[in-house]
């Protein structure tokens, strides 16, 4: 890499990290001015106030804020993302399959989405203006007038109740064999294709076509080129870095946007795991999966900005 990439990718970096900081003291501060008092929802209305003052007391929550927070930190440097206080169980353990089931489910949703996405975005650029691409761009605009819970209800009504094709509760288990565990994930894994399908199609078909007004475009249409061959060898090479920018942009949001889609189909993911504790009121839980949501959002918007500083053939081939 030259030395304006470099130095590019390394700002990205460095931002991340602040940001993540920034990220980290905004949620545990949220996770603090929350109503309620956690030893009260641990021990229950009947306990005295001596209990109360003890549990406090061993929950440090009679330091500071600002040393609680510290803890917190230095315990999320080292692997340690607490105990959960509603059942005593280790986080980071709890986590772990649960972090799994929603890579995999992501995974499985941008295998579909990705590639379908900008398919459909090349054959409207194709067939732009024709009856083609209105076709997908109506549809696609259908797609994101929808929020989640609909998309997932109605996939339910139809797949699992009328034509029980596809389980509506997607049941997934250590060890479970894996076509069965692709009839579990089918609807939840639709539902998330069908939401950020539209918004990567879209953008595909903007990025192609911006690119179509250069000048190169021009000669080699002059030249007498098909269309698509102009689309394929021109206009999508130099249209990477955008297409790029909005696939990561929605694999973050297929990871961290679960939540809805997990719930619905009560999938044992990090999703419906954050939703089970907030209703307990479980803030070390809360926390961790939002601090853990929060570095993979950021994560993957910073490897989206590298890729796209990479694929820019202008800072690539600086003059």
């Amino acid at each position: 890499m030259s030395s304006p990439i470099l130095k590019l990718v390394a700002q990205r970096v460095a931002l991340g990290i602040l940001l993540l900081v920034a990220v980290s003291v905004l949620i545990f501060a949220g996770t603090q001015v929350l109503p309620g008092d956690v030893a009260q929802s641990i021990l229950g209305q009947a306990a005295t106030p001596e209990s109360l003052a003890n549990l406090r007391a061993e929950l440090g929550l009679n330091d500071p804020a600002y040393i609680r927070y510290f803890r917190w930190l230095g315990g999320v440097l080292t692997g340690d993302l607490g105990t959960a206080l509603s059942s005593g169980q280790d986080i980071a353990t709890s986590i772990g399959g649960r972090l799994w089931n929603t890579l995999f489910l992501a995974f499985c949703a941008a295998l579909i989405s990705v590639p379908l996405a900008i398919v459909l975005g090349l054959l409207a650029v194709r067939y732009r203006d024709g009856w083609v691409d209105k076709l997908i761009s109506g549809l696609a605009l259908a797609s994101t007038s929808f929020p989640e819970f609909f998309i997932g209800y109605l996939l339910v009504y139809f797949f699992a109740v009328q034509w029980q094709i596809f389980p509506g509760i997607s049941t997934v288990y250590d060890g479970m064999p894996f076509l069965e565990r692709m009839q579990a994930i089918a609807l939840p894994a639709a539902a998330l294709t069908l939401v950020v399908l539209a918004q990567m199609m879209r953008m595909t078909r903007a990025a192609i076509l911006n690119v179509m007004q250069s000048a190169y475009v021009e000669t080699a249409e002059l030249k007498g080129l098909s269309a698509f061959s102009i689309i394929r060898k021109h206009a999508l090479p130099n249209a990477v870095a955008p297409i790029i920018n909005v696939v990561m942009l929605n694999l973050a949001y297929l990871i961290v946007g679960v939540v809805v889609v997990e719930v619905i189909f009560v999938y044992p993911g990090m999703g419906q795991y954050l939703v089970d504790h907030v209703t307990k009121r479980d803030v070390p839980v809360v926390q961790a999966v939002g601090l853990i949501f929060a570095a993979v959002y950021i994560t993957l918007n910073i490897v989206a900005d590298i890729a796209s500083i990479v694929a820019n053939p202008r800072l690539r081939h600086p003059k």
